[in-house]
């Protein structure tokens, strides 16, 4: 597909995801379309029951639809169809500033980088929520005490990509998880990143917000959990065998006393669940040893696909 060219002769691609926007869609397209003339503009329709789809196309966007609901869909098929060189991601509800788009793509090429986040800083109190507020630095300090590096706002959906980034992303996610996915798949591979503090306005009027503070941060939070245990295996299963270890000391601590002093196992049935919690930590530490072999050939895997796909040259 052919997508808009830089004057570096780059290919960039805005694209957007879009649910039930028509009071923000025309705004969000003129935004980018005055920061990056050249680029090529595409909204990606989710099913909207409104306008979204005519307003759009006024606005000169070239429109797509994905019939699978969730942002993680969305985004799978824009990464799937779309051909640039560069692409910047964003939603398409106006609340994110198209005119830091030229930094963010000069700081990918400046610095050979394949992502940048744009990180949020809201201007009113309207344009991001406390709980949204709370709950972003609750899973972004719980993500950098489970990967050992994170990003300042892991759900922003302001991002600009390399080509080899989008290309060798294998997205799973169906929902706004998704932002999450995206910086543990970052994360994971070690992958050259940045981040650029961007402007956050509040919706306009007519629009409204599609996350749910609970629900969507209760599946954002079992993402990572989820992630966690397949991306560190030896930590996650071992924690349950040193939990389950520690309670069968507990258990077996009076039953060993006991014994020393009389001889006798009094409490036999204790024993035995003692012994069985015992024999499940070994069962759960040598899980973890066996699927961290399995993971790091997969690691192994999604890296060399990412390699195989050229850098970005501005």
């Amino acid at each position: 597909m052919a997508s808009g060219s830089t004057a570096a002769g780059l290919r960039v691609a805005v694209i957007l995801p879009c649910y039930n926007e028509e009071a923000a869609i025309g705004a969000t397209i003129a935004g980018f379309r005055a920061a990056l003339p050249a680029a090529a503009i595409y909204v990606f329709d989710n099913n909207s029951g409104d306008r979204t789809v005519e307003l759009a196309t006024l606005a000169g966007a070239a429109v797509r639809r994905e019939p699978m609901q969730g942002k993680g869909h969305v985004v799978r098929r824009m990464f799937a169809d779309i051909e640039a060189d560069i692409y910047v991601m964003a939603d398409g509800d106006a609340t994110y500033d198209a005119a830091a788009a030229p930094d963010m793509i000069q700081r990918l090429l400046d610095e050979h980088l394949d992502m940048v986040v744009g990180a949020r800083a809201s201007e009113v109190d309207a344009a991001y929520r406390r709980g949204h507020r709370f709950g972003n630095a609750v899973l972004t300090t719980i993500l950098s005490r489970l990967f050992g590096r994170t990003f300042s706002d892991i759900l922003s959906g302001y991002r600009v990509f390399s080509r080899r980034f989008v290309k060798s992303f294998p997205i799973l996610s169906s929902g706004f998880e998704i932002e999450t996915e995206i910086s543990v798949h970052a994360l994971e591979l070690r992958m050259p990143v940045g981040e650029i503090v961007t402007r956050y306005g509040a919706r306009l009027e007519g629009s409204a917000s599609k996350l749910s503070t609970y629900r969507d941060g209760w599946r954002i939070l079992r993402t990572i959990l989820t992630l966690f245990r397949i991306e560190r295996p030896v930590l996650y299963f071992g924690s349950i065998g040193a939990i389950l270890g520690l309670v069968a000391l507990v258990l077996a601590e009076p039953l060993i006393l006991t014994y020393a002093r009389t001889g006798l196992v009094p409490r036999f049935p204790t024993a035995v669940l003692a012994t069985g919690l015992v024999i499940v930590a070994f069962l759960c530490f040598f899980t973890g040893l066996i699927l961290d072999t399995v993971v790091r050939g997969r690691r192994e895997v999604r890296r060399l696909a990412y390699l195989a796909l050229p850098a970005v040259e501005g």
